[in-house]
C-alpha cells in the first residue's frame, strides 16, 4: 500500500489506502493518450486488453469493503454518462492520499469533511464561466481562421480509412443494381492527382430509393457518374450528364434543397454559415483523439441529422445506434450500415441466404420466446406443480405440443422473420429453421421499436396473443459483406443483415483482428457516441484541455487565503463544540491545498501521459507558473479562456490534445465532469467517516494507542 512506510497507525483510516491503492493502477488510463494494460486471468491465462477504469475495476479481485465501495461508484458514473470514469478513479486515489496528509498533521476529520464539501461546491460554481454553449461552439469554429483540412484529406487518402466518403455509405448504396462502370472503394485511394474531399460524397438516402447528387469540385474535367450501387465512378472519357431531371438547376425539389445542405455538412461548406461545421466537428472536438470512433460517430450524426431535416426528428437520437462486434477484419474496415447487423448461427445463415432480399413479413416478441416465460406482474394461478411417475415423459409431450402450437401460429400468419426481445427456445428456433423461419433473439426494445415504427408491426409479449394487425411487412435481410464485398465467415456466427426501407436504425460495425481489442474498440465508441449526446442534452461544454482543473485551482488558492467568510457559516454550525469550530478557520488553508492537490496531479499526469511534460516535476512547474501568471492578470478566468483560445494552454498546441491539429479547440462534458468530482470527494469522505466510527467510544484513546485486533477494522 502507498502509505504502509508511512508514520502512520497501521489500524488507522485503512479503507483510504487500499483505495489509494486501487487507484494507482489506473494512473496509465488517464487523458487522451491512454497507456492499455492486459488482464490476464489466473484460472485460464486467458488475458484481454483494457483502456478504461471501468474494464479495470472490473477485473479487479475487490474482496475488500474499500473496494466494493469504489466498484459501486465507478459502475454507478458509467451507468450514467459512459464517461468520466477514469477520472473519477484518479481523484478518489489523489483525494484519499491528500486526506491521509491532513490526518498526519492532525486536522479533525469534521473540518476535513466540512471545508473539503465547501470547497469542491464553489469551485463547481466558479467554473461555471468557463462553459460554452452548443451554438456559441458552432459560431466559434465557423469563426476560426483554422479549417478542417488536415482532417479532410485525411479522410480521402485512403478506401478504407475514410469513413466520410462512398464507404462509409457502402450499405446505403447497397440496392441499386450495378452500372456499366464502377471503382472497386479501395481504388481511389492515394490518387496521384489528390483525393478531392468533395468528389468523395454522396447522401446516404441513396439507397434507399432516391438519386444521389453529386459535388464536383471546380476546374475539374473529368466526369463523375453516381453508379447502380451508389459508388462514384469518375471517368476522363465519359460525356458529362446535363439533361437529367436530377441534376437540373431549374426548379430545385426540396429532396435536392436537402441534398445539397447534406453534402455541404459533410464537408464543412454549408449554405447557412451558422451550421458550417455542425455535429460532426464537434464530434471531434469532444473525440480527445479518438479517430477511428470519430469518424464512425461523424457518418452516424451525418445520416441523422439529414433525415432530420427531412423528417423534422431530432439531429441525433442515440437510441438509433447499435453496434456489432467482427472478429476477423482489420479495424480500417468498420463502418456504419443502416438496420441491424447482428451475428447469427451457420443454420439461420442457411435460412438467410433462402430467403435473401426478398420482402419478409415480421414479427416483433417483446419478451422471451420460451414455454416458462411469463411477463413482468405475472401471478401464477397455482405455485403447486403435480411431480408424476414419469415426468421426464410427461413434459416432453408437452413441449412438443407448445412447440407445434408456435410453430403453427408462424405458419398460419405467414410469418418469415422473428425479432425477440429476450431467450428463444433452442427447440422452437430448429423448427423455426426447419421450414424457413428465421428468429433472432436478444435484440434490444430500441431496435424493436425502429422496425416497428417503418414496417407498422406491433410487439406481443407471447404468440397466442398475435393477429394479423400485428405482422409488419416490408423486411429483408441478407448476410453482411465487408466494404470490398469480403463475405464474414467466422466459423460459429456469421454477420447477418436485417433492413427496411426508411429505417433510422443504424449499426456501427466494429472490426479487428485482435480479440482482446474488441471490447476496447466497442467501448470507446461507446464514451465518444455518449460525449456528444450529453453535450447536447446539457447544451453547453466545458473548455478542455485542462482549462476547468487549472480555474479550480486559481478559485482553491484565493480561498485558502481568505478568512472564513460570516455569510458562509454553515460550515461552522455542523462542528458541535467551540474547539471544532475554530478548527475550521485553522486548518482551512491546510484542507482546501489538500483538495487542490488531486487536481494538480490530475492536471501533471494528463500532461506526462501525453508527453507534454517529462516528468511530473516539469508538469508541476508548468502548473505554477500559469497559476502565477492567472493571479497577476486579476482575472485567472480571463486568462485561461485567452490561452485556451491562442492553444498555448498547459503545453502549447491545443491545450493538452493537440493531435486533432492546429488551432481545433478541445472541449470536456459538463454535467459529467463535474458528477465524478462529486462522487470521487463523496467516497472518499464515506470511507473517511465510517473509518472513524470504528475507533469512537469510550475507549477510543486505548484502541489507539495498541495494536488493534482485526475484528475492530471494517475497511
Amino acid at each position: 500500500l502507498p502509505m504502509a512506510f508511512r508514520d502512520v497507525n497501521a489500524r488507522r483510516h485503512i479503507g483510504l489506502q487500499q483505495l489509494s491503492a486501487l487507484a494507482l493502477a489506473g494512473r496509465t488510463l488517464l487523458g487522451p493518450m491512454k497507456s492499455c494494460k492486459f488482464i490476464v486471468d489466473e484460472s485460464t491465462n486467458q488475458s484481454t486488453l483494457i483502456c478504461s477504469a471501468v474494464r479495470l475495476i472490473e477485473s479487479l479481485d475487490l474482496t475488500s469493503a474499500a473496494g466494493q465501495l469504489l466498484n459501486e461508484t465507478i459502475q454507478a458514473q458509467n451507468k450514467e454518462f459512459k464517461t468520466g470514469m477514469s477520472t473519477l478513479l484518479f481523484l478518489i486515489g489523489a483525494w484519499s492520499n491528500a486526506i491521509l496528509e491532513c490526518l498526519q498533521q492532525n486536522v479533525p476529520i469534521s473540518a476535513i469533511v466540512s471545508l473539503m464539501s465547501e470547497g469542491l461546491n464553489s469551485c463547481c460554481e466558479r467554473v461555471q464561466c468557463l462553459q460554452i454553449s452548443i451554438q456559441d461552439v458552432n459560431k466559434e469554429l465557423c469563426s476560426s481562421s483554422v479549417r478542417p483540412s488536415a482532417f479532410k484529406s485525411k479522410t480521402c487518402q485512403t478506401g478504407h480509412d475514410s469513413l466520410l466518403n462512398p464507404q462509409s455509405f457502402l450499405y446505403f448504396q447497397k440496392d441499386i443494381s450495378v452500372p456499366e462502370e464502377v471503382i472497386p472503394i479501395n481504388s481511389h485511394s492515394r490518387q496521384e492527382d489528390g483525393c478531392n474531399f468533395n468528389k468523395c460524397l454522396v447522401s446516404p438516402l441513396a439507397g434507399l430509393g432516391s438519386i444521389a447528387s453529386l459535388v464536383k469540385p471546380a476546374g475539374d474535367k473529368s466526369t463523375s457518374v453516381i453508379s447502380g450501387s451508389g459508388v462514384i465512378a469518375s471517368s476522363y472519357n465519359k460525356q458529362k450528364l446535363t439533361h437529367s431531371r436530377y441534376f437540373s438547376t431549374l426548379g430545385k425539389s426540396h429532396f435536392s434543397h436537402q441534398q445539397d445542405n447534406f453534402q455541404g455538412y459533410l464537408s464543412g461548406q454549408s449554405a447557412d454559415p451558422r451550421e458550417c461545421y455542425g455535429l460532426g466537428h464537434l464530434a471531434m472536438t469532444l473525440s480527445h483523439g479518438n479517430q477511428a470512433s470519430m469518424k464512425l460517430l461523424q457518418s452516424i450524426v451525418a445520416y441523422q441529422q439529414e433525415r432530420a431535416e427531412c423528417s423534422g426528428s431530432s439531429q441525433f437520437n442515440i437510441a438509433e445506434v447499435v453496434t456489432c462486434c467482427l472478429l476477423g477484419l482489420p479495424e480500417s474496415y468498420s463502418c456504419v450500415s443502416p438496420g441491424l447487423v447482428t451475428l447469427v448461427s451457420p443454420e439461420q445463415a442457411t435460412v438467410i441466404k433462402y430467403i435473401e432480399n426478398k420482402p419478409l413479413r415480421i414479427l416483433l416478441v417483446d419478451g422471451d420466446l420460451t414455454e416458462q416465460y411469463r411477463h413482468l406482474g405475472f401471478n401464477r394461478p397455482c405455485n403447486v406443480r403435480t411431480i408424476l411417475e414419469h415426468p421426464s415423459l410427461q413434459e416432453g409431450r408437452a413441449g412438443d405440443l407448445w412447440l407445434s402450437r408456435m410453430l403453427d401460429i408462424l405458419i398460419n400468419f405467414e410469418v418469415n422473420l422473428v425479432l425477440v426481445k429476450g431467450n428463444v427456445c433452442e427447440n422452437l428456433m430448429e423448427r423455426c429453421i426447419a421450414n424457413s423461419i428465421l428468429v433472432i433473439g436478444s435484440v434490444t426494445r430500441d431496435v424493436l421499436c425502429a422496425f416497428g415504427e417503418v414496417t407498422s408491426a406491433q410487439p406481443v409479449t407471447y404468440l397466442t396473443q398475435l393477429n394479423s394487425s400485428c405482422v409488419g411487412n416490408g423486411a429483408q435481410v441478407d448476410l453482411w459483406k465487408a466494404c470490398d464485398g469480403r463475405a464474414m465467415d467466422l466459423g460459429e456466427l456469421v454477420p447477418a443483415r436485417v433492413k427496411v426501407r426508411g429505417i433510422p436504425l443504424l449499426t456501427a460495425v466494429l472490426t479487428t483482428t485482435v480479440a482482446s481489442k474488441m471490447q476496447l474498440i466497442e467501448d470507446q465508441f461507446w464514451t465518444l457516441v455518449y460525449r456528444l449526446h450529453h453535450a447536447l442534452n446539457d447544451e453547453k461544454v466545458f473548455l478542455g484541455g485542462g482549462a476547468v482543473e487549472l480555474l479550480c485551482l486559481s478559485h482553491i488558492r484565493m480561498l485558502a487565503e481568505q478568512p472564513l467568510q460570516p455569510a458562509n457559516k454553515n460550515a461552522v454550525k455542523e462542528f458541535h463544540n467551540p474547539w471544532l469550530a475554530a478548527s475550521a478557520t485553522e486548518y482551512k488553508s491546510v484542507v482546501l491545498q489538500a483538495l487542490a492537490s488531486g487536481w494538480k496531479q490530475y492536471l501533471s499526469v494528463v500532461m506526462c501521459n501525453t508527453a507534454k511534460a517529462a516528468s511530473e516535476l516539469e508538469a508541476c512547474t508548468s502548473i505554477d507558473h500559469h497559476l502565477k501568471k492567472a493571479a497577476g492578470c486579476g482575472s485567472p478566468s480571463a486568462y485561461i479562456l485567452k490561452e485556451f483560445r491562442r492553444g498555448d494552454l498547459l503545453g502549447g498546441g491545443s491545450g493538452l490534445f493537440a493531435d486533432h491539429g492546429e488551432g481545433l479547440k478541445v472541449y470536456d462534458n459538463v454535467t459529467a465532469k463535474t458528477e465524478a468530482w462529486r462522487r470521487a470527494l463523496d467516497l472518499v469522505l464515506l470511507v473517511l467517516q465510517t473509518d472513524a466510527e470504528i475507533i469512537t467510544g469510550p475507549k477510543r484513546n486505548q484502541l489507539l494507542n495498541s495494536h488493534m485486533s482485526s475484528e475492530f477494522t471494517f475497511l
